[in-house]
C-alpha cells in the first residue's frame, strides 16, 4: 500500500508539473509589425516590445517591411495564418491596412496600434503612443525659446517641414506646432519667405531625409540667396540631419554665418551628436521602452480578458470609430539637459554620443 501510495504521488506530481509547464507555454505569439530599419528609433521599438514581451513569458515574431507596404499586408497575414493572437502594430501607411485587419479580425486576433495610428478600420481595439499635438507644441517652442520670442523684436525668417502625409501622426505634429507658430506668422515676428505653410506643401514623404535635403537646396537657392535662415521647424531627427546638411552646404555654421535652429525628434544619435556639437537645436525624447512596456500591458490584458488601461478616449478619431489610447509625455532635448534625459536615464551611454 506505500509502494502504491507513493507511485500515486509520484504520478501526481509528474502531471502536476506537466500541467504547470503546459500552463507556462500557454501564452501565445505577439506579432509585431514595423515600417523601418532605416531609422533607428524603429530598431529600438522592436528590440524593446521583444524583449518586455519576453520577460512576460510570451513568444514574439518581429517583422520589419523596409517601408514595402505590400510587404507590410504580406508579413500581417502571414502573422494570423500562423496563429498569433494579437498584433502590435506600427503602420507605414495608416490608410491601407482594413482588408487584411478585417480577416485577422475575423480570425479573433485582436489589434493595436503602435505609435501610428491606423486609420478606416473598426478593428484597431487600442493605441500606444505619445501625445503627439504636444511634440509639435514642444518642438514649436523650442525654436520660440532659442529665437528670444516673444520679447525680441524680429522679424525672423523661418522655413517649415511636415512628415509623411500617410502618416497620421504628421499631421498631429504639425497642428501642434502651428498652434504656437501661427500667432507669430500672423503678426510678421516669423516670415515664412517661401510661403510654403500648409501640409500639402511641406510634408516630406515617408520622412526622407534625401528629400528633405533636396527641398531645403531649393528653398535656399530660391529666397534666401540675401537672407539669413533664423529657424527650421524639423518633425523628425533623420529630416533634421538633411536640412542641417543643406545649410552647412552653403555656409550656415561656418564664419560668420550662424547656424539656423533647427528641431527634430526622436533623439536620434547623429541628432544629439548634432545638438552637442550646436548643428541642431533640439530633439524630443520619446522613451521607447515606456512605450513598449505601455503595449505589452495592453497585450496582457487584452489575452487575459482584463480592462485595458487608457487615458484618452476622444483624440484619434481613425474615420470610422474613435480608438482608446494611452498616451505618454514627451521631453524636449537641448544641449543644457542631454546628459540628465538621454544619458542618466540610461537610454544611451556616454560613449554612444560621443
Amino acid at each position: 500500500m506505500r509502494k502504491a501510495t507513493a507511485v500515486a504521488a509520484i504520478l501526481a506530481l509528474s502531471l502536476g508539473g506537466a500541467g504547470g509547464m503546459a500552463q507556462a507555454q500557454e501564452k501565445p505569439t505577439v506579432g509585431i509589425a514595423m515600417p523601418t530599419k532605416s531609422s533607428a528609433r524603429w530598431i529600438a521599438d522592436g528590440n524593446n516590445i521583444v524583449k518586455t514581451l519576453h520577460q512576460r513569458g510570451y513568444q514574439t515574431d518581429l517583422q520589419y517591411a523596409e517601408d514595402d507596404i505590400p510587404n507590410q499586408l504580406s508579413q500581417i497575414e502571414n502573422m494570423v495564418t500562423k496563429g498569433d493572437k494579437v498584433l502590435v502594430i506600427a503602420s507605414i501607411d495608416g490608410t491601407t491596412l482594413s482588408d487584411t485587419l478585417k480577416q485577422a479580425a475575423a480570425h479573433g486576433v485582436k489589434i493595436i496600434a503602435y505609435d501610428r495610428l491606423i486609420r478606416n478600420s473598426p478593428d484597431v481595439a487600442y493605441y500606444a503612443t505619445f501625445d503627439n499635438f504636444k511634440v509639435g507644441v514642444l518642438q514649436a517652442s523650442s525654436l520660440v525659446q532659442a529665437l528670444g520670442l516673444p520679447h525680441a523684436k524680429g522679424p525672423f525668417n523661418i522655413e517649415l517641414f511636415g512628415g509623411s502625409p500617410d502618416d497620421n501622426n504628421a499631421y498631429f505634429f504639425y497642428n501642434g506646432a502651428m498652434s504656437v507658430l501661427k500667432p507669430y506668422i500672423d503678426s510678421g515676428k516669423l516670415v515664412v519667405q517661401s510661403h510654403q505653410t500648409t501640409m500639402d506643401k511641406i510634408s516630406t514623404l515617408r520622412w526622407d531625409g534625401a528629400a528633405a535635403q533636396a527641398r531645403m537646396d531649393n528653398i535656399l537657392s530660391a529666397y534666401y540667396s540675401d537672407k539669413h535662415l533664423d529657424a527650421v521647424l524639423s518633425p523628425y531627427d533623420g529630416i533634421s540631419i538633411g536640412i542641417i546638411s543643406s545649410l552647412k552646404g552653403v555656409g550656415y555654421g561656418s564664419g560668420d554665418t550662424k547656424m539656423a535652429f533647427v528641431s527634430g525628434q526622436d533623439c536620434e544619435i547623429p541628432s544629439v551628436k548634432a545638438i552637442l556639437a550646436g548643428d541642431q537645436y533640439s530633439s524630443i525624447f520619446k522613451d521607447t521602452r515606456k512605450l513598449a512596456s505601455v503595449a505589452a500591458d495592453m497585450v496582457d490584458a487584452v489575452l487575459s480578458g482584463k480592462s485595458v488601461q487608457v487615458n484618452d478616449t476622444k483624440s484619434y478619431n481613425n474615420g470610422v470609430k474613435v480608438v482608446p489610447a494611452f498616451l505618454l509625455d514627451p521631453v524636449v532635448v537641448t544641449k543644457g539637459n542631454v546628459e540628465k534625459t538621454l544619458i542618466d536615464s540610461n537610454y544611451y551611454t556616454q560613449s554612444q554620443i560621443e
